[in-house]
Order: structure tokens, then C-alpha cells, then sequence
């Protein structure tokens, strides 16, 4: 049975004469859900943008940064609660919106909503502004001077839609730096950042109306008109999407306008060889299995390859038996959502292809569980810079990790994360080596999939992206 959702959520509701034009989409290749949305003309795009901006100037200008932390993160708590409707919503519409089972549903969201709480917000504010109401006011500042953190007006996040949640932790960024947010989800991501609206409607009317939803299929000619408006009315665009999305964005935006991209990136996974030991495997090897489960491989955090040193108490063969075993437990547990037929023509693909490399006497293994649920190839040759999807891993033995930076050359320029599994004795200077060679973030298995609030997404802080920094000089030194 067809589901058709109302894919907007604006203040003072849809602009223009009467009710705007509605256009609809196929929610990213879903049969059964289909996505409304208005079409606004030039006069329509022109009034959101005022609305947004008019809500700027009267309620961002009189908040202090201080506040915004706790009244963002009481909506976020709401999606932790099991008893409240914003919860028990996001669990029902998250599985056709974001094709992923309902028990992902329920682990995506806990773990991204761990974020949107007041504790950990005012962690990711005290984290980049040590004093934030350098956002309110000038702020004495070394050597001379006072200085200031001003937000733009208006920002305009764009987003990919290939995991839930990461639209919704994006405007609350915007939020936070008190500029008013206009966010277009892709169709994966589009319930959260509908109900974290609604939310906050309900917590705090005022504060709501600096913030607008809008979802639009993008490249269409449809919303061509509309598209090329919105970007050009604002300063600051934030895109995550692949390259050429970031590309594109770039080339169409008004001049002068700053861009934070968030480009396709990749992830790898290293194991050192004490934790091949039978009392140790089984430990990393189910961290393993859920970093590659979680988003089903969709995330830019999600491990597309994983470098197993030999010479321990055990082989990297034997770990990728065990990372086998863990991820068929899962297929149980935290089920996998049905395959698209593309998906499921890649993976038969690759399955093809490392059955014919393993039978050529190259010392691979290819385990496989029921249809295209998992699959594991033990490759012995070289790491190659090519993606996984669904949960497909490809674990690569290796002679040493401190040489780790060699084997991920394919990987380098677009290196994100790194789940490092080494002993406390290495794993420091091994760090530094990634470090240098280019990784971004350097986490554990466990943590993978969960980057904190406040860590420096793509080694920049996600709040100081949003902002610029105004100098008052002429008043002597730290001014008063």
C-alpha cells in the first residue's frame, strides 16, 4: 500500500498566493512511499528566505548561546524516550523512509539521538567556544581587543539522505552558532528533521520559526527554478553528498557565498596481531561485524575495508572466519532490510568475482551468509579503493601495521576514519603514523559508527565551519 508524506515543515507554512503548486517524488527507489512537496515560485523563495531572515534578527539576536543547548537538547531527549510520540513516530515511518529493518530503526536512532541531548550539546558548544557568549557580544581577546563569532542570517544545509539522522545533527549545528536554518534532507533522512520541528514547535514556538524544512528532488527541472533561488539568497551553504554533488553546489552559488562540504570519504579498519589470540578475537570480530552492519554501509564512518596484521596467536584468516560468524549472528538480531535489485546485483557481482580470484590459487576465501545478508572475502592482495555496500567487507592480511599508510594509499585522499585495534603499547605511535598519512579521526571498532557531538568532522570543528570571527580593535588592551 502507497504511504505519502508531506515532505516540508515552514514556518508560517507554505509562502505565496494561496497554497503553493505540490510536486512528488519516488522516496530514493522506495515502491511504496511517496514524498509531497511544494513548488515555489521566485515571490515564494524570496518569502521563506524573509521569514527566515526576519526570524534572525527577532529571536536568534535576543537568545544567548548558553541557552540554545537546552532547549534544542530537550527535543532531543524526546527521541530517546520510549513513551514519547516524536519516538514512537520516527520508529514508524524510519524503516520505509530510510529502507532499514525496524530493529536498525531503533539503533540508528538511539544512537544518534544520544547526541541531540543538553549534556552533550553543551559539550560540543563549550568544545569550540570555551566562553560562548563570544557569540552573543564582544569578548575581551589576546593580545588587544574584543572579538565576536557571528553565524550568517541565513544557512541552507543540504543534505544526502544516506543515513538517517545526520540532517538532523546538522541543523542543530546551524542552530546553535544562531543563525536561522533552512535544511533540504535527502528522502532517506527526511522524517527526523520533519519531526525535530515539530518538536521544537512544541517546546518553543519562537525558536521554531528560524527553522524551515523542505524537502525537493534535486536536479530536477521542476525545482530547477526554485533550487537556483534559494541558493542564491543565502551566504553559507552546507552540502554533504559525493564530489560532484559538492562540485555542482559550488559552481551555482551567489557570489560570495561560503561553502562547507562534506565530500564522499572513506573508512578503514586495522587490527593488530596481539588481538588474533582466541581470547581476544572474538572481542574485535563482533565490534567489527556492527561497524559494518550499522547504516549498512552507507555511512561515510562505515568500514570499506579492514587490514588484519599476521604473526600472533592466530591468522587473519581465522579473524575473518570469526567476522563471518558475528555478522550471521547479526542477520538474526539487527536484521538487514531487502535488497534493492541494484544492490543485490553488485553484491552477486563481487561475490563472482572474489569466488573466480579465490579458485586462481591466490590464497582468498569468500564466506557468504543466506542471499546477499553478508558477505566476507578474504583477500590477500592489495587494498583497493572501492566501496561496499550492504554488508560486505573485505578483510586484507597484512605483514606489519606500521606500515599501514603504505597499504591505504588508494584510500589517502578522501581518508576519513580509522578504527585502530592495537594494544595501549602501540597504538599511540601507530596513531601518529596515521596522523600524518592523512586520517582524520582515529577510533576504536566500538566506536566507529558513533562519532561524538563534538568531534572536528573532516578535521575542522562542525560549529567554527559556521561562522566568521569579527575583530573590535581600537579600545587598548582586552578592552573592556
Amino acid at each position: 500500500m502507497k504511504r505519502a508524506l508531506d515532505g516540508w515543515s515552514l514556518p508560517g507554512g507554505a509562502p505565496g498566493r494561496g497554497n503553493a503548486e505540490l510536486g512528488s517524488a519516488q522516496a530514493g527507489g522506495i515502491a511504496d512511499l511517496v514524498i509531497r512537496f511544494p513548488l515555489l515560485e521566485s515571490a515564494g523563495t524570496e518569502e521563506l528566505l524573509a521569514r527566515l531572515h526576519g526570524a534572525w534578527q527577532e529571536v536568534l539576536w535576543a537568545r544567548r548561546a548558553e541557552e540554545l543547548p537546552e532547549v534544542l537538547g530537550r527535543v532531543g531527549n524526546r527521541f530517546l524516550d520510549p513513551e514519547d510520540s516524536l519516538r514512537r513516530e520516527a520508529l514508524e515511518w524510519l524503516p520505509a523512509s530510510a529502507r532499514i529493518s525496524p530493529e536498525m530503526a531503533r539503533e540508528v536512532l538511539d544512537g544518534m539521538a544520544r547526541d541531540w541531548t543538553p549534556e552533550r550539546l553543551r559539550l560540543l558548544l563549550r568544545s569550540e567556544f570555551p566562553d560562548p557568549s563570544v557569540l552573543d557580544a564582544f569578548r575581551p581577546a589576546d593580545p588587544a581587543g574584543r572579538r565576536m563569532a557571528v553565524g550568517p542570517p541565513v544557512q541552507l544545509h543540504l543534505g544526502s539522505g544516506n543515513v538517517p539522522g545526520v540532517t538532523t545533527t546538522s541543523l542543530i549545528r546551524g542552530l546553535m552558532v544562531k543563525s536561522a536554518v533552512l535544511v533540504k534532507p535527502g528522502s532517506g533522512d527526511l522524517i527526523l528533521p520533519l519531526l525535530f520541528r515539530r518538536g521544537l514547535e512544541e517546546e518553543d514556538e519562537k525558536l521554531a520559526r528560524a527553522l524551515a524544512v523542505l524537502y525537493w528532488p534535486g536536479g530536477g527541472p521542476e525545482t530547477e527554478a526554485m533550487e537556483s533561488g534559494l541558493l542564491s539568497g543565502v551566504r553559507l551553504v552546507v552540502v554533504y553528498g559525493g564530489d560532484d554533488t559538492v562540485a555542482t553546489v559550488g559552481r551555482r552559488l551567489a557570489p560570495g557565498a561560503r561553502l562547507v562540504a562534506y565530500p564522499h570519504r572513506w573508512s578503514v579498519a586495522a587490527v593488530a596481531r596481539e588481538l588474533l589470540s582466541p581470547e581476544h578475537r572474538r572481542r574485535s570480530a563482533e565490534a567489527a561485524a556492527r561497524a559494518v552492519a550499522l547504516f549498512e554501509q552507507r555511512g561515510c564512518v562505515s568500514p570499506q575495508a579492514i587490514l588484519v596484521e599476521e604473526g600472533g596467536r592466530g591468522s587473519a584468516r581465522e579473524w575473518a572466519r570469526e567476522l563471518s560468524y558475528r555478522l550471521d549472528e547479526l542477520r538474526e538480531t539487527l536484521p538487514p532490510p531487502p535488497s534493492e535489485l541494484r544492490e543485490a546485483a553488485w553484491v552477486q557481482q563481487v561475490r563472482g568475482a572474489a569466488a573466480l580470484q579465490a579458485s586462481a590459487g591466490g590464497g582468498g576465501e569468500l564466506l557468504e551468509g543466506p542471499g546477499v545478508s553478508w558477505t566476507v572475502f578474504y583477500d590477500p592482495g592489495p587494498v583497493r579503493a572501492e566501496g561496499c555496500l550492504g554488508r560486505t567487507i573485505r578483510v586484507h592480511p597484512v605483514s606489519e601495521l606500521d606500515g599501514l599508510i603504505s597499504h591505504l594509499t588508494p584510500f589517502l585522499p578522501q581518508l576519513q576514519t580509522v578504527a585502530l585495534e592495537a594494544p595501549e603499547g602501540r597504538r599511540g605511535e601507530l596513531a601518529r603514523l596515521l596522523a600524518r598519512g592523512g586520517a582524520l579521526r582515529i577510533t576504536t571498532l566500538e566506536e566507529m559508527p558513533w562519532p561524538p557531538a563534538w568531534w572536528r568532522h573532516d578535521g575542522a570543528g562542525p560549529l567554527a565551519a559556521l561562522i566568521r570571527w569579527v575583530d573590535l580593535e581600537g579600545e587598548g588592551p582586552a578592552g573592556g
